[in-house]
């Protein structure tokens, strides 16, 4: 992601909201301001919101691939981590023994030509030698801070193995000091059948639960063995396609209607030569080299490559948004005379999403175990890149080459076209912002001056930062509602909108706040990550128009949409209203001009909390999280007050299918 964008309680289950019959109300807090909120909700008012209005943007960033959604277990699973020149560091493999029994070193022996890269292991003790080892001698791997090894369930080990003698190796799942044994298997081989890299592959079923767990190989013979590719695992995986379900799960709780991906700067580098590239990313797992993302710091084996972003999008039903390096890094960047074969790779990595199963790159998509195209339709002209001396330049060269052979795709430019109209053409154009809460608030009407005319706004990274934020505070995902509800009053102009980042690992926090925090066995959802969940039915509905009266002024904001539940074609009108002030306000509702009758019982559901940089924990999930009450007498007019400091919305069912919506 481009961060540093280009910008400009326990106690929560308090009901604060009590509905009785219109124009007749009490409360069990005082509200000191009030207010009207007129509603237009006639069909002619409305806007049809577009169906991809809210998507989720994906950054590696924070460990949130490798170690995060990536199910594998194994930290620098092929030994390359440590750089092609040998010998080399092998973090965080360590070994089981002392010197004097075992000596452990890497070489450039392995039989995978993009990744030389393999493990010597030379054990001294054993096979009557004076120097014994009754428990075994070997290497483990502690994952990204520790396995998590649950009980009864089972994993998938692959690994490669050579030796000239004959071999006898235990396969372990143990705990953290590898005292005690979660699950274990022996793989025993003569010479002459590992005498060629040899390819192993079972499974392992653990017989009990340890979150910080490691995989080791040991053992008690005198001999030379070299490993690669150590892969390890769960078969249990989202759809079985290698993500972690319970952290998919939270994505699809959000019903994202895009997903942009792989950055951001990881897809830039701070260097070239570390940037993402997709060709190095496809392929057999283990014949993928990885590389290092010199900006968040840290190496990707890259088993999360650019089939797998396509896949996760076509899983959760998202439309992908491929971002694709243009030739600049934060660093270098290619002169545009020189940058055809950078438009060639791209089109290249078009072909491989959308290629017939005939074409060069289709079938090779099609050898990955995927032969029917996806459906790739948008593309980002690099990551904030357009203040670089020769960004305008490579972009063009890229515009027109991709819009020559894929006319229908959507192409996305870095140049910021909110506030003056673009000097090029693009379908959309990117929108990046990071500030504060007041700030952020504010900016809800950012677009409300923004042309009607030309490419529309992808604001693809918003959040508020700094001190407002915390580690992910109520006030931040107020500020950012705020915001929220500015774009989807004006998406007739803005047509997405993502947050950033999504997730962080919390051994390896590079960027703060993050609307999903996990471990390697937890996770939760910061105020940011529950604040989504009132937009997340925004996608394809009827916006109509409000406005707000009131004897105060700059803490109030609101908007109204008509939508559709799809799980019992139930039709809906929400009303959503943000109270960034201190006092309670007593708000009359009125709703004008809707042709569908109003259920009695509706329901509200308020985000709010005692202290506004209260945040969720691995202790306390659940402190800053939507709490739902039925709300009574629901009609075209309701007196209703909204608590200080809160987003709060509104359902009323809706008794006809007379709207002119996606309902």
């Amino acid at each position: 992601m481009g961060l540093g964008g280009t910008s400009r309680g326990a106690s929560l289950c308090i009901v604060i909201l009590l509905f009785v019959a219109p124009h007749c109300f009490t409360h069990t807090l005082e509200a000191n301001l009030s207010a009207l909120l007129t509603i237009d909700a006639s069909p002619q008012s409305g806007h049809i919101i577009p169906e991809t209005l809210f998507g989720i943007f994906f950054e590696e960033i924070n460990h949130a691939g490798a170690g995060g959604i990536w199910a594998e277990l194994v930290n620098n699973r092929g030994f390359e981590a440590g750089g092609p020149n040998t010998p080399s560091n092998i973090d965080p493999w360590a070994i089981i023994g002392n010197e004097s029994s075992i000596y452990v070193s890497t070489d450039r022996t392995s039989c995978f030509s993009r990744n030389e890269v393999a493990l010597k292991m030379k054990v001294f003790c054993g096979d009557g030698e004076s120097v014994a080892c009754p428990d075994g001698v070997g290497i483990y791997n502690p994952g990204f801070w520790g396995m998590n090894i649950e009980e009864k369930k089972t994993y998938n080990l692959i690994l490669y193995v050579k030796s000239l003698d004959m071999i006898n190796i235990t396969v372990s799942l143990t705990s953290s000091d590898g005292l005690r044994k979660l699950a274990s298997a022996n793989i025993i081989a003569d010479a002459t059948d590992v005498s060629n890299w040899t390819r192993v592959e079972l499974q392992l079923e653990a017989m009990a639960t340890d979150r910080n767990a490691r995989l080791q190989l040991t053992t008690m013979k005198k001999g030379i063995i070299w490993f690669d590719q150590i892969s390890l695992m769960p078969l249990d995986t989202y759809k079985g396609h290698g993500f972690r379900k319970e952290l998919i799960s939270m994505i699809e709780d959000l019903k994202p209607q895009f997903i942009r991906f792989p950055g951001g700067c990881f897809v830039e580098g701070e260097w070239l030569r570390n940037a993402f590239r997709w060709r190095e990313t496809i392929g057999p797992w283990e014949e993928r080299p990885g590389h290092f993302g010199d900006v968040w710091m840290y190496w990707t084996d890259d088993g999360l490559g650019y089939l797998e972003f396509l896949q996760l999008a076509e899983d959760i039903g998202a439309a992908p948004i491929w971002v694709f390096n243009n030739g600049i890094s934060h660093q270098d960047q290619v002169d545009t005379t020189n940058i055809f074969p950078f438009v060639q790779d791209v089109l290249d990595s078009i072909e491989f999403a959308r290629g017939s199963p005939d074409s060069k790159w289709g079938s090779l998509r099609a050898e990955m175990g995927h032969p029917e195209p996806f459906q790739l339709e948008y593309v980002a002209v690099g990551n904030e890149d357009c203040w670089k001396k020769n960004y305008k330049g490579n972009y063009l060269k890229f515009y027109y080459a991709i819009k020559a052979a894929y006319p229908d795709i959507k192409i996305i430019s870095n140049c910021d076209g909110s506030s003056s109209p673009l000097d090029h053409p693009a379908d959309f154009y990117d929108f990046h912002v990071y500030t504060s809460a007041s700030s952020l608030f504010m900016m809800n009407n950012q677009f409300d001056r923004t042309s009607r005319i030309g490419p529309k706004a992808f604001v693809s990274e918003y959040a508020v930062t700094g001190s407002d934020a915390g580690n992910g505070s109520l006030l931040a995902s107020l500020g950012e509602a705020a915001f929220l509800i500015g774009v989807e009053r004006n998406s007739d102009v803005v047509s997405m909108a993502s947050y950033a980042p999504l997730f962080v690992n919390t051994n390896d926090r590079r960027w703060n706040p993050d609307a999903i925090v996990f471990n390697s066995w937890q996770q939760y959802g910061t105020p940011s990550y529950w604040m989504q969940h009132f937009f997340r039915e925004s996608s394809g509905a009827t916006f109509h128009p409000s406005t707000i009266q009131a004897n105060f002024s700059g803490s109030l904001v609101a908007s109204t949409i008509t939508w559709k539940d799809p799980t019992n074609n139930q039709n809906y009108l929400r009303i959503k209203v943000i109270n960034f002030g201190k006092v309670s306000v007593s708000l009359k509702i009125s709703i004008n001009g809707l042709e569908a009758a109003i259920n009695s019982f509706g329901s509200a559901t308020i985000l709010t909390s005692d202290n506004l940089m209260d945040e969720n924990s691995f202790a306390y999930p659940n402190k800053v999280v939507p709490v739902s009450s039925v709300l009574p007498n629901a009609g075209r007019a309701m007196d209703v007050v909204i608590a200080p400091q809160s987003l709060t919305a509104f359902d009323l069912p809706l008794t006809s299918a007379k709207l002119r919506s996606a309902i």
